[in-house]
């Protein structure tokens, strides 16, 4: 084995860790501050959120999609989802505000943030931040949806360089949105079994999120987009 395809093993082998890490320190930290009788997140999903009707959901999906245009990572707004609404409607309303921060962060890059996105391409990773928009633009349905499947990269730094590169809003939201699903899925079974002892849902959250790694491994060697994002990792 070469030193680069070592490199590259060790950089996947992290990736995981990390992410396993994500997974396990979600469920382990939801079920103790259940059993503590605290909520999973914050005090804010059962007083405004929970059981609250259409006001609980708007303010779910006006608070999911501020934070993760913020850069919140939008695993714990899918497990917050599920925690709040139970696992299909979980889904549902953590993907629309997942897809209402991307469109924030997109549209503020496009309409009033391309200048400094500009300089930014200009600093010490311009070039592997170029390359990454130049695919994204070339193939703004594949290369996002392979990116978004990935276990690797940035949600908030991908909407902002697609919005900074001009890219097709129709096919950059779309491919948003197919590849947001899995990890979505993931998280809500996983906020939702915390909240009922379900252990069944803990398990398929699990399954799951193993076959969605698996898919993004997959794609990390298949697509040009992929090789990208790894040759800039590997250059950093």
């Amino acid at each position: 084995m070469s030193a680069a395809s070592a490199g590259v093993g060790r950089r996947r082998a992290r990736t995981l860790g990390k992410l396993l890490l994500l997974f396990a320190g979600l469920a382990a930290g939801g079920l103790a501050l259940r059993a503590a009788g605290a909520v999973p997140g914050t005090e804010w999903v059962d007083r405004y959120v929970r059981d609250r009707g259409l006001f609980g959901e708007a303010v779910f999906l006006a608070a999911g999609a501020a934070a993760t245009a913020a850069g919140v990572p939008r695993q714990g707004v899918a497990f917050l989802g599920g925690y709040a609404f139970g696992a299909v409607e979980g889904i549902g309303l953590a993907l629309g505000a997942q897809l209402g921060g991307c469109a924030l962060s997109f549209g503020w890059a496009r309409l009033v943030g391309r200048d400094w996105a500009e300089r930014r391409l200009a600093g010490r990773y311009g070039g592997r931040l170029r390359r990454l928009r130049d695919t994204v633009a070339a193939s703004p349905f594949g290369a996002t949806l392979a990116l978004r499947l990935l276990p690797v990269g940035n949600n908030l730094a991908l909407n902002l360089l697609a919005g900074m590169a001009g890219v097709a809003p129709l096919p950059f939201f779309l491919a948003s949105a197919l590849g947001y699903l899995p990890q979505t899925a993931v998280f809500a079974l996983l906020g939702k079994g915390v909240r009922v002892d379900g252990a069944w849902q803990i398990g398929l959250a699990a399954a799951l999120f193993a076959v969605s790694v698996g898919i993004g491994f997959a794609l990390l060697r298949r697509h040009a987009a992929g090789r990208t994002l790894e040759g800039a990792e590997a250059e950093g």
